[in-house]
Formats: C-alpha cells, structure tokens, sequence
C-alpha cells in the first residue's frame, strides 16, 4: 500500500467520527464509539453530538445521563470527558496513575504538605458513602478531620485520588459553568471498576476512532505515557502503515481507509472537540500554522469550522450573534455553505430566539 497521504488521513478521521456521514445512532452508542467526548463545559458535547448524529435532540443526551448510560467523570488527559458506564469501568482503572499523579502538582502539592493522601482518600469515601455532595459540602467535611487546608482543594484532591463521578444535572444543557458540581463514588452509582488496568483495551479503542495513528497520537490524546510497549505487544495484530513523512502508523486490520476525494460538509465544531484534539501532530485536520493560532487560548477551548474537512476558521458566540472569524478566504463555492451551516448551529445552540451571523472580512 502506498504511503497515506494527509487528505486519506483526513477523511479518514472524519468518517471515524461521524463527520462526513451522521450516524443512526443513539447518544450512548456514539460516545461508545468515540471512547469519550470532552465534556468540560456541559454544552459543549450537545453540539458535538449533534455534528455526529442523524437525529439529535439536546434531551438525548439529558436522559443517557439521567439513567446512568453516559457519566461525567475525570478521565483523558486528566480532564472532564462523558463516557458510557460501562466504558468508564475500564478507562477510569487504566488512566488512575495519570489522573491520581496530579497530587503531585503545585496545584495540590502546598495544601496537601503533611497529609497523608491515603488518610484523605479514606475520609472521602467515608463521607461520601452512596450519597452525592457538592465540592464545597465534601470539602467543608474534610476540613473538619484535615483543618487550615483549603477547602476546595482538599475536595479535589479526593476527586483525583478516587474514582469519582459527577451527578448527572452537571452535564444539563444550560450549565455553561461548573459551580456548583456534585460528585459520588464511582462503584457506589455504577458498581465494581476494572480491578486492573487495560492498556490494551485502551489502545485498540482508540485506534477503532482515530487510527491510522502513532504511539506519541494515542498518548496525547489519552494523557498515558508508556504505550510503546503496549503498541509492540499488539503489533502482530495490527496494520502497520506510513504516511508521507515515513512515519509509522498502527491501526485496526478490520478498520476501512477513506477514500481522499470524498467530498466533506461544512461543520462547526464545539471547543475542545474530538477530532482536533486526538493526535499529538494534528496536521490531518488543522495546519501547525493555525494550531498556533490558538495554543494560547487551549485551556479555554476554541471553537473553529471545517471547510473541506481541515480547520478554516473560528467561530464564537456573542449573545445571540454568531461571529464567524475566517482564517483563510472563502470562496464562492463554500460561502453559502459556510452560512447554512452557521445559520443551522445557530439555531441548534439559540432555538428559541432570533440570532444573527457575522463573518469577519
């Protein structure tokens, strides 16, 4: 086979995800597929699924969440992602030293000199037991036992330490802010975790949604290190191929290459969407000039658009205005369906009220 070129592998990922051709799926079914979807502003995987879905109501996703299909937890890359239940059981095990090593951040490190991190994550389950609390109640609780800490820190710190997930009125539409999360053991809502860790099961999912990739593509994407290994382990059952540069690439054998020359929709995609952020080089659908553009700002999250499946632009909302921000010009053929597609994800995100689309020149 020949080397893979970067529109192959960018029409590639995007029929993986769901962008070229929305699925007939359900919310749970698709966030299975993806492994995760970043969820840490609640609105933002509403829009996410409704890029990726034939029929998509934003109470779809209200009632996954309401009946324990789709969680809200710490998972990739040590942020807020939704994942299926069932997924959470084994992704939750298998990223634990990524996501319990945050202790050992500044962060965490002044507030915690001279507790015993075991001690505290004992205290956490006590108190939490099958109940739900607020941070600030859990936090309030510890400070008791562990006093002249910070509150909110001694909350998290648990968080991280121990398999928590969040209630599900934290992933409502609506909830553009996280002020007030709740969260409960994991077990104590979904029943017994993973007792080990499965890399395995980790790589092979995230091939079967962003391959053809690298080890360093799924280490960025997961936040786990030391996957090479698990990569070698696995290598007699995967395809290996290259791209232009001669990099090796590992994927599925079963998993289907698209064709370049498929034609691809304008999608305006939420802040830290899936398909921008699952690679460390992610050249396949955004040029290292206009990642830069907003490496600054990627703690906040970005919005951008697709033209012709690679990043064309940014995109905000402004009240109820819209602003499109293209970095390139648009030309004829994609203007109008650069607006159609605004006017339709302006509708999603306002349905009830009049907005209107700028596009800056």
């Amino acid at each position: 086979m020949p080397d893979l070129s970067l529109r192959a592998l960018n029409r590639t990922l995007l029929a993986r995800q769901h962008l070229i051709e929305p699925a007939p799926l359900t919310p749970a079914a698709l966030i299975e597929q993806l492994v995760a979807v970043q969820g840490q502003e609640p609105n933002w995987p509403y829009l996410g699924l409704r890029n990726r879905l034939r029929r998509f109501e934003r109470a779809d996703l209200a009632a996954a969440l309401a009946a324990g299909e789709v969680v809200r937890s710490t998972t990739l890359r040590r942020t807020v992602h939704l994942t299926t239940a069932a997924d959470f059981r084994w992704l939750r095990p298998t990223l634990h030293e990524l996501i319990a090593g945050a202790v050992r951040l500044a962060y965490y490190r002044t507030e915690l000199d001279g507790i015993d991190h075991a001690a505290l994550a004992a205290a956490g389950r006590e108190l939490l037991g099958d109940r739900l609390l607020t941070r600030r109640e859990l936090g309030t609780a510890l400070a008791e036992r562990f006093p002249e800490r910070h509150v909110r820190r001694l909350a998290e710190a648990v968080e991280v330490m121990v398999p928590l997930v969040h209630g599900p009125e934290c992933g409502e539409w609506g909830r553009w802010r996280n002020r007030y999360v709740t969260v409960g053991l994991a077990e104590a809502r979904l029943g017994p975790l993973a007792p080990a860790p499965e890399p395995e099961t980790l790589v092979r999912r995230y091939l079967a949604a962003f391959g053809p990739a690298t080890v360093a593509d799924a280490q960025a994407w997961s936040g786990a290190t030391r996957l090479a290994p698990v990569f070698a382990a696995l290598r007699p059952e995967l395809r290996v191929l290259r791209d232009t540069d001669g990099r090796e690439l590992f994927d599925l054998p079963e998993a289907v290459l698209a064709d370049p020359d498929t034609p691809v929709p304008v999608r305006f995609l939420p802040a830290f969407d899936n398909a921008v952020l699952g690679y460390r080089d992610r050249r396949r659908i955004v040029s290292e000039t206009d990642r830069r553009r907003t490496a600054a700002e990627a703690s906040a999250g970005v919005p951008v658009y697709l033209v012709d499946g690679f990043v064309h632009g940014r995109w905000s909302l402004a009240g109820s205005t819209l602003r499109v921000e293209p970095w390139y010009p648009i030309g004829n053929s994609d203007d109008a369906a650069v607006r159609e597609e605004a006017e339709r994800t302006l509708k999603f995100l306002i349905p009830n009220g009049e907005g209107a689309i700028s596009i800056v020149c």
